[in-house]
């Protein structure tokens, strides 16, 4: 087991090539190696100020590209006036137009209020029933004001439109934002696999005690909704490592899942595939574990479970030392070009 946070380094050779939306150097572009990935198109969208989401999907992207063949496009929050990625930025998301011809939209956001010029082409990939892996704090992934198109996409919505109550991250992801359940930055997850679910290709290469994070359980509602079915259980830890043992009492009895998948559709249309896990801080894809329950979610967003080997190769590409998680720790000055 590992212990703290340790530097990962394995150095592999990425490709990128030109991004298959249009050029700009507001966001990344990986072009995929061989894979069964080859030729699905994956669109990742970061944005939030406490869990580096821009540190997190930039990984999960280069290894989806490197090691599986996909096309990857990581989305930021960006200043305007630098073109720097700022994660407090909240009303700008450049690049949306590349859901356009996407297989599968990767989203961690957190509370974004963008225009409704971008909120737009999320609301039309939605529309097509294409599938969503949801990340962390995208089950409040935005908050729109009143009044404004798209304000029914806010967390905990509860206006007029009855089919979208509690918003996005209820009516897509299958939870809101609740609570933290477990205590925020001092009690970590570990992942126990639902038995029921074990089988489930998701899991293949997955056992108890692979999936850990120092992000803490959230809080979920039960039973969660329609046809959701949780994958793993979020056991919460004494403490901040992976080998601390579990709190006693309430937290664990019953325990709340921190991974499930589920279907959505928007307003009567076709309904599409949808992996969340609460997990998905940066520092918490130093696990291996946690790296493998996302990689196989994204083969099996885009259909592709047949091909999830026994143990995906979830190896890190370049150098990975996520950012501890916590506001205003985000790293400054950093251009998507700089994470090629």
């Amino acid at each position: 087991m590992f212990r703290g946070l340790p530097l990962l380094s394995v150095v592999v050779s990425v490709s990128v090539a030109a991004a298959w939306c249009r050029a700009d150097d507001s966001w990344l572009s990986l072009a995929g190696g061989d894979g069964p990935g080859t030729g699905r198109r994956v669109v990742l969208v970061s944005g939030d100020e406490e869990y580096r989401s821009e540190e997190a999907l930039t990984q999960l992207a280069k290894i989806l590209a490197t090691h599986h063949g996909f096309d990857c496009t990581v989305l930021y929050a960006i200043d305007p006036e630098t073109g720097t990625i700022a994660p407090g930025e909240q009303t700008n998301i450049p690049g949306l137009e590349a859901l356009r011809i996407a297989d599968l939209m990767v989203i961690a956001t957190r509370f974004r209020n963008l225009p409704d010029e971008q909120m737009k082409e999320i609301d039309d990939y939605l529309r097509s029933g294409r599938p969503v892996v949801g990340l962390r704090t995208a089950t409040h992934a935005f908050n729109i004001p009143k009044g404004r198109t798209y304000h029914h996409y806010s967390n905990g919505y509860g206006g007029g439109k009855t089919e979208w109550a509690d918003g996005f991250g209820r009516v897509v992801l299958g939870e809101k934002w609740i609570s933290h359940h477990g205590h925020h930055g001092k009690e970590s997850t570990r992942g126990i696999v639902v038995a029921e679910a074990r089988n489930h290709p998701i899991l293949r290469g997955i056992a108890d005690g692979d999936i850990w994070g120092p992000s803490d359980v959230y809080g979920v509602r039960l039973p969660l909704p329609g046809d959701s079915q949780p994958l793993v259980l979020g056991q919460v830890l004494v403490g901040m490592q992976p080998d601390d043992k579990p709190v006693e009492g309430k937290k664990n009895d019953p325990p709340m899942p921190v991974a499930w998948t589920k279907t959505y559709a928007v307003d009567g249309g076709p309904s599409g595939r949808v992996f969340t896990t609460t997990m998905g801080a940066a520092t918490d894809l130093v696990a291996e574990g946690t790296r493998r329950l996302l990689v196989n979610a994204c083969y099996w967003a885009v259909g592709l479970e047949a091909a999830i080997p026994a143990k995906t190769c979830v190896d890190v590409v370049g150098t990975f030392e996520p950012t501890p998680f916590g506001f205003n720790r985000a790293k400054k000055g950093v251009k998507p070009a700089d994470l090629r």
